[in-house]
């Protein structure tokens, strides 16, 4: 009895995991309005890990399979709708790009600079987020004079800072689903580069004189066609192939960290796309993404904002933070955050190349002295 009790657990739990980005995108808001008294689901549409055919574990006859194509994008919503293509798409220019990832931070950016706009002028202000791997809150202090352009641009840094932490926290062991751990997909090659274009894609749409999802929606397809979007799935699908066993495996199953071979830390003030080997494109090609860090008028960003997260238990905040006597950190200490996370990724290669070896003499060995 207590084996088919935690047998069932484990089941509901799983399939959470698959179907909740599906329960979230009925519940969103239809109209196009920005309400700045409800905070956004820090995931907002149904992601995608990096890869296809991917099965899940203790979820028999399920596997992830999110590629489209550019001409199943539809109309971009502010905060989703079911109409919305999502998806993964092969880029020449910009690698892989996660069509959820890259939707969720042209919301983001919308949201942020809505609220900026709210509390520009009034002085310090103190926005509560929601909590993820600790309590997070977002310190304003924009000042009267700041112009627009300066706000989308701060909205832009802020949303980057969000969306980093999320990554950083899955690494750590946050999670959406209670019990199923996302660090398979911390870090992966497509992530933080969807994330950033996203957000400069928000910035643009900002800018625009045309009605918001309009200009999402334009923009969206512009920027996919700048980057050399593939058109058809089959050609991301080639792509995956190109990669599978190299970026990642499907061998391994959700939630296994090992489905993810190579990740990408080194995204603080920036983001290189990971473009597939021997292709026909140059790598010379391919977009590098600025995080913005100042103003039009040279002023540091970070002048005008603080994002602070109470680290909860799951973090080793004494071991990395030694000399800090509270577990308090802010979006300055990013940089020591992916130090460390880049340290203990080349430790686990280094594991991995290590395993493997081993593995190969025993074949040898056997081989030479089958008995």
């Amino acid at each position: 009895m207590y084996k088919t009790i935690l047998s069932n657990i484990k089941f509901f739990i799983l399939l959470g995991f698959v179907v909740n980005p599906i329960i979230i995108r009925a519940q969103h808001m239809q109209d196009d309005g920005v309400d700045l008294g409800k905070t956004p689901r820090r995931i907002i549409r149904a992601c995608c890990a990096f890869g296809y055919d991917l099965k899940i574990w203790g979820v028999p006859f399920v596997s992830i399979d999110q590629v489209i194509s550019v001409d199943d994008l539809g109309e971009h919503h502010y905060l989703g709708d079911k109409g919305e293509g999502t998806g993964t798409i092969y880029t020449n220019k910009g690698g892989f790009i996660d069509i959820g990832h890259l939707r969720d931070q042209i919301d983001w950016t919308r949201y942020i600079y809505n609220t900026i706009l709210k509390c520009r002028g009034k002085g310090a202000v103190a926005i509560p987020l929601r909590n993820e791997a600790g309590r997070k809150t977002l310190y304003l202090d924009v000042p009267v004079q700041l112009g627009n352009s300066d706000c989308i641009l701060l909205a832009g840094k802020i949303t980057y800072d969000l969306s980093l932490w999320h990554e950083i926290s899955t690494w750590y062991g946050a999670s959406t689903v209670p019990f199923i751990s996302e660090k398979f997909s911390s870090f992966s090659v497509e992530d933080v580069y969807s994330n950033l274009l996203g957000i400069h894609v928000g910035m643009k749409t900002l800018h625009s004189k045309h009605h918001f999802n309009k200009a999402a929606t334009m923009n969206i397809k512009s920027t996919l066609d700048s980057l050399g979007a593939v058109k058809t799935a089959k050609e991301t699908y080639e792509a995956y192939d190109a990669v599978n066993n190299k970026w990642y495996t499907n061998k391994k199953r959700i939630p296994s960290k090992n489905i993810t071979l190579k990740r990408d830390p080194d995204v603080l003030n920036s983001s290189h796309p990971w473009i597939i080997p021997n292709q026909i494109n140059n790598i010379d090609n391919s977009i590098v993404l600025d995080v913005p860090l100042i103003s039009t008028e040279g002023a540091l960003l970070t002048s005008f904002y603080q994002f602070t997260i109470d680290l909860n238990y799951r973090f080793p905040v004494e071991e990395i933070f030694p000399d800090r006597e509270s577990s308090l950190i802010n979006q300055d200490d990013f940089g020591i955050l992916l130090n460390r996370i880049t340290h203990e990724l080349q430790i686990m290669e280094q594991s991995t190349l290590t395993e493997k070896k081993l593995s190969v003499q025993k074949e040898v060995s056997l081989q030479i002295n089958p008995d």
